[in-house]
């Protein structure tokens, strides 16, 4: 979950695990920790058409969403962090 500070929507104030809800570290608007956000805007056939979720995860809570996936996330190693 993020928060904005008031008439500023761009960099967040305060970021939170939607799940556990952990505070995730932000410093000047910058996410300073692993963390996951997700933002979609669900379609047609879906039970959701015309609805927009948004939600952030840290990091732990992460690891033990993608732990009960029943096909494994793709991992790949990149040489440069951007």
């Amino acid at each position: 979950m993020r928060i904005y500070r008031e008439n500023q929507l761009k960099d967040p104030d305060k970021v939170y695990c939607n799940r556990c809800g952990k505070k995730i570290k932000v410093d000047h608007g910058i996410v300073k920790e692993g963390a996951l956000s997700l933002d979609i805007s669900w379609g047609y056939f879906s039970n959701k058409d015309g609805q927009a979720h948004s939600f952030d995860l840290c990091e732990e809570c992460y690891d033990e969403m993608i732990a009960n996936f029943q096909i494994p996330i793709t991992k790949k190693d990149l040489n440069e962090l951007i």
